[in-house]
C-alpha cells in the first residue's frame, strides 16, 4: 500500500528548504551592491512588500491595527540586518541574529503565557555562549566587512528585534494564520518608509538594480511564498532542520562569491549555536 501523501510531503519539504536557500543569499547579495546600507534596505523591502502583495493573495486580507506594533519590529530587523551585512561578516550577522530566542525565552512567558521548561535552559545557554564566541575574535577590517565591531553590535539588535518579532508572529498566529503575513508585508513597507526619504540620490548601476530586485522578489518575496507553502504541509521538526540550512549557507555565499573568510572564533560560535539548534529542534520529537 503506498502513500498517496509522499509526493506532497516532499515536494512540501523541498519547498521549505528552497526558501531557506533563498534566504541565505541576503548576505553575500547585500555585500554585491556598492549601494549603501540605507538605500538597499529601503528598496529592497518596497520591492519586497510589492512581491509579497502579488505572490500571497492571503497577504492582502485582514488587516490589523496591532499588525502595525509587530510589523515594526520586522521593520527594524530587516535595516539592522542590511546595516550588519554591510558593516560585518554574512556569518557574524546571521550568527548574532540568533539572539532571538534568548529574547523569546525572555517575553514568552509573559506575552504569550509560555513557560520555559527546565530542559531548555542549556540550549539557550549554549546559544549564549556561541554568541560570546562570535563577539570574541578580533575581525579585522576588510573590504566586504569595513567594521565588524559596529556591524556585530547591528546584527545583535537585530537577533533583539527578531526576538521581539517572533513573539508578536507567535500571538497574532494565534488567533488568525493570515495576519503573519499581513505582519510581514507591513514591515517591508514600514522599512521603505523609514529609508527612502533619505536614500535620495540614488546612483544605481545595472547591476546594482538587478541586485535589489533579487532581494525583494526572490530573497524576501518568493522565499516566503514557498515557505507558506510548504510549512503547512511539513512537521514542525522537519521546517526548523530545513530552515537551518540559511546560517549554513550565508556565509558559504559570501566566501564564494566575495572571498570573504569569518574569523574561527565567529565559525566556531556559529557552529555552537546551530548544534544547540539543532539539539533543541530534535528533543522536540519527544
Amino acid at each position: 500500500m503506498t502513500d498517496s501523501g509522499a509526493p506532497d510531503r516532499r515536494r512540501a519539504r523541498l519547498e521549505v528548504l528552497g526558501a531557506a536557500v533563498l534566504f541565505s543569499t541576503g548576505g553575500a547579495a547585500i555585500k554585491g551592491t556598492a549601494l549603501t546600507a540605507w538605500q538597499v534596505a529601503g528598496v529592497r523591502s518596497l520591492v519586497a512588500a510589492l512581491a509579497l502583495l502579488v505572490l500571497l493573495p492571503a497577504a492582502r486580507r485582514h488587516w490589523r491595527p496591532r499588525s502595525v506594533a509587530v510589523g515594526a519590529f520586522y521593520a527594524a530587523t530587516l535595516i539592522l540586518f542590511v546595516l550588519a551585512n554591510k558593516l560585518t561578516t554574512a556569518a557574524n550577522a546571521i550568527y548574532l541574529q540568533a539572539v532571538g530566542p534568548l529574547v523569546v525565552m525572555v517575553l514568552a512567558p509573559l506575552v504569550l503565557a509560555e513557560h520555559v521548561r527546565r530542559q531548555d535552559v542549556p540550549f539557550v545557554v549554549a546559544m549564549a555562549g556561541g554568541l560570546a564566541l562570535v563577539f570574541a575574535g578580533q575581525q579585522q577590517p576588510i573590504a566586504t566587512a569595513p567594521n565588524p565591531f559596529a556591524g556585530n553590535l547591528a546584527g545583535a539588535a537585530s537577533g533583539l528585534t527578531w526576538g521581539f518579532t517572533i513573539v508578536g508572529l507567535r500571538w497574532m498566529g494565534s488567533r488568525d494564520q493570515d495576519a503573519i503575513l499581513n505582519c510581514v508585508v507591513i514591515g517591508n513597507l514600514i522599512a521603505a518608509a523609514v529609508c527612502l526619504p533619505v536614500i535620495w540620490p540614488i546612483h544605481a548601476s545595472v547591476h546594482d538594480w538587478l541586485t535589489l530586485l533579487w532581494l525583494g522578489i526572490f530573497q524576501i518575496g518568493m522565499a516566503y511564498a514557498l515557505l507558506t507553502r510548504g510549512v503547512r504541509h511539513v512537521t514542525a521538526l522537519d521546517a526548523s532542520l530545513l530552515l537551518l540550512a540559511e546560517p549554513v549557507l550565508n556565509p558559504v555565499w559570501a566566501w564564494m562569491i566575495h572571498g570573504e573568510r569569518p574569523t574561527s572564533w565567529a565559525l566556531a560560535g556559529g557552529a555552537v549555536i546551530l548544534s544547540a539548534s539543532v539539539a533543541r529542534t530534535m528533543m522536540a520529537r519527544d
